[in-house]
C-alpha cells in the first residue's frame, strides 16, 4: 500500500508498507539513489511474515517533495513524522549504505521511539578524527565525491546525466560502478533479486536527480549528531572487500558507537548486504533478554 503523508513543513513524503499490517513494524532507510522499495527483496518479506515494512521515498526522492539543504540528521524528523502519522509506537530501523547513516541518525535522535537499528554498509562521517576517509575507496567513488567537494555545480550536472541514462536503462547505474565491484557482488546482482533492485533506481530519480545530490551532499557534510551519542541497540553489518565505504569506515563506527554489535563478513562486498538481510531482520525483531533490554 503507497500513500503521502504531509510534514509539518508542508512536504510531501511517499510512504509504501507492506508485509503484516499488525505486524513489528521496521522502518526502511533505503540507498543512494533509492526509493520506498527495493531495499528487503521479496522472498526475503515472504520469509519474515510477521514483520510490518514500511519504506519511504526519503526527499527529493520518486514521489516525495524535495528537502533543499537537508542534513542527515533530518531524517530522524520525517521518521518521527511518518510514525506519528500512521500510528506506530516503537520500531525499528534498517538502513543500508547511503540509508545507514539515517538509520543510525534516528537510533540517535529518537531513543524514546527507536527499539533496534541495523546499519548495514555504513560510511562513516567525513569529518571523522583518525580515519584516512578515501583510504581503500574505489577510483569511481572517489572521483564522484572530489567533484561534489570541490564543484558542487559540475556535480549537480553529473547526476543529472547520470539520472536520464538510468531511467532509459537502470542497469547503467552498476556499469558506471563496475569498478568497485567483487565477485561476490556480481554473482548476487546476476540472482533473481536484480530486477527488483533496479526498478528501484530508475523510480528513485524518475522525476529528477535531486534526491541524489542531496543525499551526498548531506553525507559528505555534518551529519547533525554524534555516533557515539546512540543509545539504542545498533548492529553494524559491513563487508570487508566492500570498497564504497571501505573497512576502515566499519572500525571507525564500531569503535564509537556504545551499543554496537559489529559484524564483518570477510568474503562480502557492497551488495553482499542482501544476503545477510534475514539474519539481520531476525535480530531486529528479536525479544530483548531481560538482563540487557532493548
Amino acid at each position: 500500500m503507497v500513500q503521502g503523508i504531509r510534514t509539518q513543513d508542508g512536504r510531501r513524503l511517499t510512504v509504501e508498507e507492506y508485509g503484516d499490517p499488525d505486524g513489528t513494524p521496521v522502518v526502511l532507510l533505503h540507498d543512494t539513489p533509492g526509493c520506498r522499495f527495493g531495499v528487503v527483496p521479496p522472498d526475503v518479506v515472504t520469509a519474515h511474515p510477521h514483520i510490518r515494512f514500511l519504506g519511504y521515498d526519503r526527499p527529493g526522492y520518486g514521489d516525495s517533495d524535495r528537502l533543499p539543504g537537508r542534513r542527515v540528521a533530518d531524517a530522524a524528523r520525517d521518521v518521527a513524522e511518518l510514525a506519528g502519522a500512521l500510528g506506530l509506537g516503537r520500531f525499528s530501523v534498517l538502513g543500508l549504505s547511503g540509508g545507514a547513516p539515517h538509520a543510525l541518525a534516528c537510533a540517535a535522535l529518537l531513543p524514546s521511539r527507536v527499539r533496534r537499528a541495523a546499519v548495514l554498509a555504513s560510511p562513516a562521517p567525513p569529518d571523522a578524527r583518525e580515519l584516512s576517509w578515501f583510504e581503500g575507496m574505489t577510483a569511481s567513488q572517489v572521483e564522484e565525491f572530489t567533484l561534489a567537494l570541490t564543484d558542487p555545480l559540475a556535480f549537480a550536472e553529473a547526476l543529472a546525466a547520470r539520472a536520464a541514462d538510468i531511467r532509459r536503462d537502470p542497469a547503467q547505474l552498476l556499469v558506471s560502478v563496475r569498478d568497485g565491484l567483487t565477485d561476490a557482488d556480481r554473482r548476487i546482482l546476476s540472482g533473481p533479486g536484480s530486477g527488483e533492485l533496479l526498478r528501484g533506481y530508475r523510480e528513485a530519480v524518475r522525476g529528477s536527480s535531486y534526491g541524489w545530490l542531496d543525499d551526498r551532499l548531506a553525507l559528505l557534510s555534518n551529519w547533525g549528531f554524534d555516533p557515539a551519542a546512540v543509545t539504542r541497540p545498533v548492529l553494524l553489518w559491513h563487508g570487508a572487500q566492500d570498497t564504497f565505504s571501505p573497512v576502515g569506515h566499519f572500525t571507525w563506527l564500531a569503535d564509537r558507537v556504545p551499543r554496537v554489535r559489529p559484524v564483518l563478513q570477510k568474503d562480502a562486498g557492497r551488495f553482499g548486504a542482501l544476503e545477510a538481510l534475514p539474519a539481520v531482520l531476525d535480530w531486529l525483531c528479536a525479544r530483548p533478554e531481560r538482563a540487557t533490554p532493548g
